[in-house]
């Protein structure tokens, strides 16, 4: 059965749209941003070291480390899950379309 070319697009948005906004609590857990608490040893605990000695002692409100202590803590806003959402539909589309590219290119 032959496909139209788009769909392999079509589904890489999708998978990556879907797989990025579910993979990403799980990311930030393994990172060490969790809703505990930064876990000691981890890269989070290792981003926040570094953030704190680069501003005197405390993490700046808004930081990166921050942004994400808060999405491991609390969740992602909606904001950040469409963000998320993006860049991973936006990666599987590429994905697909490499995909497809190589398909013909075998032809």
């Amino acid at each position: 059965m032959k496909f139209p070319s788009s769909l392999y697009s079509v589904i890489g948005v999708t998978a990556g749209a879907a797989g990025a906004v579910v993979l990403a609590p799980v990311a930030l857990s393994m990172a060490g941003f969790t809703a505990a608490g930064v876990t000691a040893g981890s890269t989070a605990a290792a981003m926040m070291s570094s953030a704190a000695v680069a501003n005197g002692g405390g993490v700046a409100a808004g930081s990166l480390v921050a942004l994400l202590q808060s999405a491991g803590a609390a969740g992602m806003t909606a904001a950040a899950t469409a963000g998320v959402a993006s860049v991973g539909g936006v990666t599987g589309g590429l994905l697909g379309g490499a995909v497809d590219l190589l398909k013909r290119m075998r032809k």
